[in-house]
């Protein structure tokens, strides 16, 4: 046992030991926690929106986790590196909070996900005015500035990719459809799935 101590204190080796434990101790955390969030979307206990949530949030700490501990083995000092951290934070925070429309966002992210407005791969279609047709496509991604809608061609192909404001769903009425487009249903297609 006392070699493995003299391996782990000497020098360079010993820190770049070390630093490939750490690396290693991280990445299989990292799949760990994957394969955890996918039991949970394979169970169908979250859906899916909060899993990627999940999924980034998780690799953000264990990948910060990581590079603090790489840090401190290199001879920094956590305490100075934690301390510059908050500072960064606390600054971006004051220029986040000046950025209203971003807030907003956020804020009718959270509120999608829990009201359930709508869920990926629905047929959504933003009015205008009531009745006036606006954005429409199917929800291909959520994230907390903005919903990604696949546009399609009046033949069924696609068309382009939107992305909407999420603050914009609680500013117009939306008209959503779990089956296939609303207008392909009455022309016997159903929009392609890429």
């Amino acid at each position: 046992m006392p070699e493995l101590q003299t391996l782990f204190s000497a020098g360079w080796i010993g820190i770049g030991l070390r630093v490939f434990l750490i690396a290693l101790c991280a990445w299989l955390l990292h799949r760990l926690m994957r394969s955890a969030i996918g039991h949970l979307g394979d169970r169908s206990i979250l859906p899916p929106e909060v899993l990627i949530g999940l999924r980034r949030t998780s690799s953000f700490l264990i990948t910060a986790g990581a590079v603090l501990l790489v840090f401190q083995q290199l001879g920094m000092s956590t305490t100075v590196i934690w301390t510059a951290l908050t500072g960064f934070i606390a600054v971006g925070a004051i220029a986040f909070f000046a950025a209203w429309s971003v807030l907003s966002n956020i804020f009718c992210t959270v509120l999608i996900i829990t009201t359930r407005l709508f869920r990926l791969h629905d047929w959504i279609e933003i009015l205008e005015n009531g009745e006036k047709r606006g954005l429409q496509g199917e929800v291909i991604d959520l994230n907390i500035i903005y919903t990604t809608l696949r546009e399609v061609a009046p033949d069924g192909t696609p068309a382009s990719v939107l992305q909407v404001p999420n603050s914009l769903f609680f500013q117009r009425v939306v008209r959503r459809s779990t089956g296939p487009r609303p207008d392909a249903a009455e022309a016997g297609a159903t929009p392609p799935r890429l």
